[in-house]
């Protein structure tokens, strides 16, 4: 939610490409999570998703590095919301890892 909230002021030029992007690959991440959750007891399935989802984090950390390097973002917000981003990675591999205690 942080990210579409800090999308919100990235010039209109932006709409179709960097916002609808780091939108749609921030929220990407959560969806896979449930999905894989909500199948968690296909162990194969449940790691897929996961994968998904951590290929989605990075994506999102490629799309804030764009809008920093644009200056969309400030370095404090690009700092705050790749340090969130980070930890989300060390999750999903966690998760991903040992798949058994989710399963």
């Amino acid at each position: 939610m942080e990210i579409y909230e800090l999308s919100k002021s990235f010039p209109s030029e932006e709409k179709y490409s960097l916002t609808d992007q780091i939108r749609r690959s921030s929220r990407s991440v959560c969806t896979n999570i449930g999905e894989a959750y909500r199948r968690r007891r296909y162990k194969d399935y449940f790691i897929a998703k996961l994968n998904d989802s951590e290929t989605e984090n990075t994506e999102t950390e490629i799309w804030l590095t764009f809008a920093l390097k644009c200056k969309y973002i400030t370095q404090h917000a690009f700092n705050d919301l790749t340090g969130k981003n980070e930890q989300v990675r060390k999750l999903l591999c966690y998760m991903m890892n040992n798949p058994t205690k989710y399963i």
